[in-house]
């Protein structure tokens, strides 16, 4: 056996990684420990954010759910940037390391918004009256933690997958079940946030609220430093961005010159390794033709004895362009997915505002803690789908994961649209209630808070089908060098699904106040029709998933020959 991995990593010192003495688990409990921390962090400040900004910020239903799915899609959409300088310039490690800084001074910044007086907005019991200079300082301090989180969540999940040698077939086998614990831990740390801490955020303060997710970030610090000398680094690429526009302007330059019948006589360096750092080679495909004009040697190409890549560029090269490309289309059906996911964060929570939260006759659970059953479905269904479902679709399929990547996402497709379903025949259930009684002037319904279990617990489910199956497709389809880009590229749906969701209740709201209605999603959601909203977006996912369908039929798997250099 190798005593060296053959994929390229290093260990921190910048020598090649010793099989025996990085990587694989030993590595993988810090990452995973981090991530726990770090979710903890995030979804402690964010899980109840909704009603923070509603109650302490004196917003209205709309624009409060606006501001924070708005919020939320950045923080999904600033991953472009950490990717980038992570797949280009610093290496995933060393991106880690530099955005948690930034992530770290916006929570502590929040946590003084909502604790030292005069930055905190003055309330009268449930009144409160924020100043336009309190209100700029959270939204400051929630935008630098959207600026910190770009530079983790590409990469560490990344970074995880990096610790396992794609060339090593046992630990190729245990990367699946990384990326399935991965999401494992993230539900864990947004279990404790979604109990322990949205009690105290409703109880004591968001002071303390907003403080111990603080400290979790710390601690999550911590714990991914103390794992330095067990971890494998991949090398840095140089910019994908510009090795995609030498294949596009190659391409264009070349555009009269004709492909060879003989693929063979495509460019392509004769080492067993890639000339891009961290990469393999990768197979040639026939889709997308045009661009294997940018690897096509011309008599001028073969007289420069210094080859520029802005006119000749390598199979391997090309290829990463298509790789790419052909990501986009399964990408672009992940965004109603995760307008549906958006829900829990917003309609979910302004929907159990209305329902009866006791627990008893001395307990009332806040409307926001309901996502703990999202969580407890998804700690439930990951070591089922990892234990029990992958060995019986194995046995079936014959494929060594169970189903196909592509499958497994699109199962969780069909589940959300049950979410949809559940939450609007609930919503049709209260709205019956109150017309029959007349309540609707009431701020609560006597109707338990608990019948809202069921829409949490298919999200959940759906997640582990379609999230999960995203972040280990988006991984393994992404050329070796552009694994951060790609892995950001798929949370970049998330963020899409956000601003889709905005987008939706802006011009659900704009339409249906006309004339001086209440609309579909009023102020007061008893003179409101929430049901239209949900039976709007479980038509929307039920056709997504049909086109989905189309999209994966189509896609054709990539193939990595060699290893890194």
């Amino acid at each position: 056996m190798d005593m060296f991995t053959q994929d390229g990593t290093l260990d921190i010192h910048k020598k090649p990684a010793n099989k025996e003495k990085t990587g694989t688990w030993k590595a993988c409990r810090f990452i995973l420990g981090t991530e726990c921390c770090e979710r903890l962090a995030y979804y402690g400040m964010s899980i109840n954010l909704v009603n923070y900004v509603e109650k302490h910020l004196s917003m209205g239903n709309v624009a409060a759910s606006n501001s924070v799915t708005n919020w939320s899609g950045t923080c999904y959409a600033t991953p472009l940037i950490g990717a980038f300088l992570a797949d280009a310039y610093l290496g995933r490690y060393f991106t880690i390391a530099s955005f948690v800084i930034v992530y770290i001074c916006g929570m502590t910044l929040l946590t003084l918004s909502a604790s030292v007086p005069g930055l905190t907005p003055t309330c009268n019991g449930e009144d409160c009256h924020a100043t336009g200079g309190q209100t700029a300082i959270t939204f400051v301090a929630l935008y630098l933690i959207a600026l910190g989180t770009g530079g983790i969540k590409p990469c560490v999940s990344s970074f995880g997958a990096d610790q396992f040698d794609d060339t090593d077939e046992v630990e190729r086998e245990s990367k699946s079940s990384f990326f399935n614990w991965f999401y494992f831990v993230i539900n864990v740390g947004a279990m404790i946030a979604s109990s322990v801490l949205v009690w105290i955020q409703m109880n004591i303060g968001w002071g303390w609220g907003f403080g111990i997710p603080t400290v979790a970030m710390a601690l999550a610090v911590l714990l991914f430093f103390a794992g330095s000398k067990f971890y494998r680094l991949q090398k840095p690429g140089g910019s994908p961005i510009t090795r995609m526009l030498q294949v596009i302007v190659a391409s264009f330059r070349k555009s009269k010159v004709k492909l060879p019948e003989d693929e063979s006589l495509l460019y392509e360096i004769q080492d067993a390794e890639s000339n891009i750092q961290g990469s393999r080679k990768l197979e040639h495909t026939t889709k997308l033709t045009f661009f294997d004009k940018a690897a096509v040697e011309t008599e001028s190409d073969k007289k420069d004895a210094a080859k520029s890549a802005w006119k000749l560029c390598t199979v391997t090269q090309v290829e990463e362009l298509k790789a790419l490309i052909g990501l986009l289309p399964v990408w672009a059906s992940g965004i109603v997915f995760a307008a549906v996911y958006s829900q829990m964060s917003t309609m979910f929570v302004l929907q159990g505002n209305t329902m009866d939260k006791r627990m008893g006759p001395h307990f009332t659970i806040p409307s926001a803690s309901l996502s703990l059953f999202d969580i407890l479905s998804v700690l439930f269904w990951t070591p089922v789908y990892d234990q029990l479902i992958v060995p019986l679709a194995r046995k079936v399929t014959g494929h060594d994961r169970g189903f196909t990547q592509l499958q497994r996402i699109g199962i969780g497709l069909v589940i959300s649209v049950f979410s949809m379903i559940s939450a609007g025949v609930l919503e049709v259930q209260r709205l019956s209630y109150i017309r029959t009684h007349s309540l609707y002037d009431e701020e609560t319904v006597p109707i338990s808070i608990f019948w809202q279990v069921p829409q949490y617990f298919f999200v959940g489910c759906a997640e582990v089908f379609t999230f999960i199956g995203q972040l280990e497709f988006f991984y393994d389809q992404a050329p070796d060098a552009m694994r951060s880009l790609c892995s950001a590229l798929s949370l970049t749906t998330v963020a899409l699904g956000n601003y889709l969701s905005t987008l939706l209740v802006t011009v659900v709201t704009k339409i249906t106040t006309s004339g001086g209605r209440p609309g579909w999603i009023a102020d007061n959601l008893n003179r409101g029709h929430l049901d239209y909203f949900y039976w709007l977006l479980a038509v929307l996912s039920f056709l997504n998933f049909f086109v989905y369908l189309w999209i994966a039929k189509r896609y054709t798997y990539k193939k990595a020959t060699g290893h890194a250099l």
